[in-house]
């Protein structure tokens, strides 16, 4: 027991100092979902199929967002996305105290002719 002790004390800890000291980047890291908010029809199947519920799209509005915090990074949306508008990209947000949620506003509708 004293020996595993020892060994520990002298490597010093097992943990990063995120975000001080940047986490390794490995080849199949999922990240975070992004959108093209110009291709998006605001169908809502991306939202339906979020097991999550971090997805909300109000059509009326053209608002997408997304609970950074309760997204898993499945790819369920990325999946479902029928104008392949999302994509996943391999990085990560910066940590935050409270709430991550990112709205994204689509371009305003053109007036009917």
């Amino acid at each position: 027991m004293f020996g595993m002790i020892t060994k520990a004390l002298l490597q010093g800890p097992r943990t990063r100092l995120y975000p001080h000291v940047p986490a390794h980047k490995y080849a199949h890291t999922r990240g975070q979902v992004c959108i093209d908010i110009t291709n998006c029809i605001y169908c809502g199947l991306c939202s339906k199929n979020c097991i999550s519920d971090a997805i909300v799209i109000e059509k009326a509005e053209q608002k997408w967002q997304i609970d950074r915090l309760r997204c898993i990074a499945c790819s369920g949306c990325v999946e479902s996305c029928p104008k392949d508008c999302l994509f996943l990209v391999p990085e990560y947000h910066a940590p935050v105290e409270g709430a991550c949620v990112d709205v994204v506003i689509g371009p305003a509708p053109e007036p009917a002719v």
